[in-house]
């Protein structure tokens, strides 16, 4: 047994000893601070006795960060990734078009046929939900897969932050975050991830803002019917040599005119809406360092590609089935589609464009990815163009543009179609996908329908402008 003198000694000693580790803990983690301050103020403050030293992230610091220069590297650099994303983009999604519409849609149609499958189950299931996730996933995944690793290697380089710190005054006069900058550009590669990423907003007035205006970005599933509509009927409008530069031209008007309604919308919102004082925040510009590339690319493939394209897929199957049913269910001998069709026309007349493109809208909210496919099934179906497409509610593309320029002018559409579609196409409701992630984001019915609702009647209104003043001119 231990006496209580000894008891009492070994107690001493044990606090002796405590207070001597902490002691010396807190010693080393003050000398680690002041060697740490010491080495930041050797880089950062030149003494007059000394030669000024070199130091590469200031050096580079001074280039992105300039007021003019700065600028216009943060526009080359995106629009190159934009670039690579979109062109490298081609060939996987050509493959993944080739495996799943090609090859997998006409051997589910032979497997339907030997097992006797009913006619409605076999469009519903295959011609429906089937078609549907399909074109998604063929036109979705391999931008996603391209632009997410892209924009983290850029995060993980340290470059996203001086993009923040470029835009900070842009966004303050605006009455929105500075950060916003940076949910802004996620969103140009999937507006549902753009609205995940304004959780570094802090503010929970900004992150609104972020989150509502996040819809202007110019989403990858946006891009081809871009790109389409663009290439169709603006490149055709100049020489043939410049047809590719007016094209991508007009394609990255569309893309800066989304930023800048970013800009007065937020604008808006802070002076109506939500009101309130701009926080202030301090923003850390973290030394540059190599990106960590594969572990970039699993937890980009992993955490924001599959995830966001999971969910497309879950509004996607629903969306098919409902556009196989608008087209081959009818009332009164017409379908549905039809009946659709022929109600919206006239509004979409004043908004220089047609009942057909207003019920694809309709109908493809869950994916923007099926605009134009559904649009080219509802001309065939509207104009009774038997021999174009797969069948009555069947989406399809065409292998030429001048196949398809064709079929869009036997529709009726013009010139100002095509413009008012490009506008409509940046300026409408977020997809489903997008909705649910920013209810689940806000958690509030109000805020998730104001993000909808408000897009969508500013995509009326700036429409039906330019339609009137086209009609105008035009007699």
């Amino acid at each position: 047994m231990i006496n209580n003198d000894k008891h009492a000694d070994l107690l001493q000693t044990a606090k002796q000893l405590r207070w001597q580790a902490g002691q010396n803990f807190h010693d080393q983690l003050m000398e680690d601070i002041y060697a740490e301050a010491a080495r930041l103020a050797d880089r950062s403050v030149t003494r007059p006795d000394e030669k000024p030293r070199f130091d590469l992230d200031r050096t580079i610091d001074q280039i992105v960060t300039h007021p003019r220069w700065g600028f216009l590297l943060m526009i080359l650099l995106f629009t190159l990734v934009f670039w690579i994303t979109i062109s490298g983009a081609n060939v996987p999604s050509g493959w993944l078009a080739t495996l799943f519409l090609d090859m997998g849609h006409p051997w589910l149609k032979e497997m339907s046929a030997l097992i006797g499958l009913p006619w409605w189950l076999d469009g519903v299931l295959i011609d429906g939900m089937y078609l549907a996730t399909a074109w998604v996933i063929s036109v979705m995944l391999p931008p996603m897969a391209i632009f997410f690793p892209l924009f983290t290697l850029l995060e993980d380089f340290g470059y996203l932050p001086r993009v923040a710190f470029n835009l900070d005054n842009i966004f303050k006069k605006s009455g929105a975050h500075g950060k916003q900058a940076l949910s802004m550009m996620m969103g140009f590669g999937c507006n549902a991830a753009g609205v995940i990423a304004t959780r570094i907003i802090d503010s929970p007035r900004e992150r609104l803002i972020a989150i509502i205006t996040n819809n202007f970005a110019l989403c990858n599933g946006r891009w081809p019917t871009q790109i389409l509509v663009a290439s169709l009927f603006l490149g055709t409008l100049v020489p043939a040599y410049l047809a590719g530069f007016a094209s991508a031209m007009a394609v990255v008007g569309v893309a800066l005119l989304g930023v800048f309604l970013t800009f007065a919308i937020s604008w808006g919102l802070s002076r109506t809406m939500l009101q309130g004082e701009v926080s202030t925040f301090s923003l850390e510009l973290p030394p540059y360092r190599p990106p960590r590339v594969w572990q970039t690319i699993y937890t980009s493939l992993i955490d924001r590609t599959i995830f966001v394209l999971w969910r497309a897929i879950v509004f996607a199957l629903p969306a098919g089935a409902v556009i196989w049913l608008a087209a081959n269910g009818t009332i009164g001998g017409i379908s549905i589609a039809e009946h659709m069709i022929a109600f919206l026309d006239p509004i979409g007349w004043f908004l220089g464009l047609n009942g057909i493109i207003l019920v694809a809208y309709i109908v493809a909210i869950p994916a923007n990815e099926i605009v134009i496919p559904t649009i080219l099934m509802l001309i065939v179906l509207s104009t009774s163009m038997g021999d174009a497409g797969a069948g009555t509610g069947v989406m399809f593309e065409l292998e030429s543009g001048a196949e398809t320029l064709s079929l869009l002018q036997n529709g009726g559409w013009t010139t100002l179609t095509a413009i008012n579609l490009m506008i409509f196409s940046l300026i409408h409701n977020p997809c489903s996908t997008t909705i649910y992630t920013i209810y689940k984001e806000t958690g509030s019915k109000k805020w998730t329908l104001v993000a909808s609702l408000l897009p969508l009647a500013l995509g009326f209104v700036v429409t039906f402008f330019v339609a009137q003043i086209w009609y105008l001119f035009a007699g």
